[in-house]
């Protein structure tokens, strides 16, 4: 990428942040129907701007706390925590991730995307929702990030959890008892907030 391109990456950027800031100050809070909040990440990674990723996740969670992302902002995401030595935090954002959408680490590492019988939390198609995701395993400047992803994925912590995480949703699938379900969900909630 030419200094040119960064530069007005950078710009970019400045803008996004400048219309954030300028609606809080206009409405004293955000209404970000467009998802701005959402662009900057990748365009930091772009740039490979790892730093300047990691204050944005920042000022993200500071202003957006009840906010969960896409799937592909938490893979984003991942990859920030990542690239800046975080890795304790990027396997916890590495799984939520994976719960926000079980298929997108299969696409990213051009592995067969085949549908898992369990409960879905969206209407949407989450295994078409991964067209969307623009990495792959084989960018040079996501190498180091993907050996290490690769790896995680393998590790006890990471099997354990996607056990447990796809048994519940299998049992969520079919459950139909309102309490029942609601100490499923509470499982969940307690097997993602696992650090």
């Amino acid at each position: 990428m030419t200094p040119k391109q960064i530069e007005r990456i950078q710009t970019k950027i400045k803008k996004i942040r400048s219309a954030l800031t300028e609606e809080k100050r206009i409405y004293g809070g955000f209404h970000d129907g467009r998802g701005l909040r959402y662009a900057p990440l990748e365009l930091y990674i772009k740039i490979q701007d790892y730093k300047g990723g990691l204050n944005y996740t920042r000022w993200f969670d500071k202003n957006f706390p009840d906010d969960i992302g896409s799937p592909i902002f938490l893979f984003e995401w991942t990859i920030i925590l990542f690239n800046n030595d975080k890795i304790k935090d990027a396997e916890s954002k590495a799984i939520k991730t994976y719960f926000s959408n079980s298929y997108l680490f299969d696409k990213f590492f051009d592995r067969p995307r085949i549908p898992i019988d369990k409960y879905e939390y969206s209407n949407f198609d989450m295994l078409e929702f991964t067209n969307y995701l623009t990495y792959s395993k084989n960018q040079t400047e996501l190498s180091v990030f993907r050996d290490w992803l690769s790896d995680f994925e393998k590790s006890k912590r990471f099997e354990k959890t996607k056990a447990n995480f796809l048994e519940i949703n299998k049992r969520l699938k079919k459950e139909t008892n309102t309490e029942t379900r609601g100490l499923l969900l509470q499982q969940l909630r307690l097997l993602e907030d696992e650090k």
